[in-house]
C-alpha cells in the first residue's frame, strides 16, 4: 500500500508541475490554423539552427566512430582470414556522407 501511495504521489506530482509549465496557444474567433502556423513561424529559425548545430554534428560524429570502428574490425579480420569484409565500412561510409551533406538540400525539400 505504501508503493501505491508514492506511485500517486509522484504522478500527481508530475500532474501539477505539466499543466503549470504548459502554454496555451489561443486561436482568434476559430483559427486554429493560423495559430499553428503563427507558432511554427516563430519556431522555425530555432529549429532549423538546433538541427543544423546540434542534431547533424552529433550524427556525424556517431557515425565517424562507428566508420572507424568498423574499419578497423574490418581490417583485422583481413589480417586473421584473409578476406576483407567491404560492405559494413561502405555503408556507413555512404550513411556519413550523407548525413555531412543533408543540410545543404534538406532545407529546401522540406520548403524552409
Amino acid at each position: 500500500m505504501r508503493k501505491f501511495t508514492k506511485v500517486c504521489a509522484a504522478a500527481l506530482v508530475m500532474i501539477v508541475v505539466a499543466s503549470l509549465l504548459c502554454v496555451p496557444a489561443f486561436a482568434a474567433a476559430g483559427n486554429v490554423s493560423g495559430a499553428i502556423e503563427g507558432t511554427w513561424n516563430s519556431a522555425k529559425t530555432e529549429v532549423k539552427n538546433v538541427v543544423n548545430n546540434v542534431v547533424f554534428p552529433v550524427l556525424d560524429l556517431v557515425l565517424a566512430v562507428f566508420f572507424f570502428v568498423k574499419l578497423g574490425g574490418s581490417y583485422f579480420e583481413y589480417r586473421k582470414h584473409g578476406q576483407f569484409e567491404i560492405v559494413g565500412p561502405a555503408i556507413l561510409f555512404a550513411c556519413l556522407i550523407f548525413t555531412l551533406t543533408a543540410p545543404t538540400y534538406l532545407w529546401t525539400i522540406l520548403g524552409m
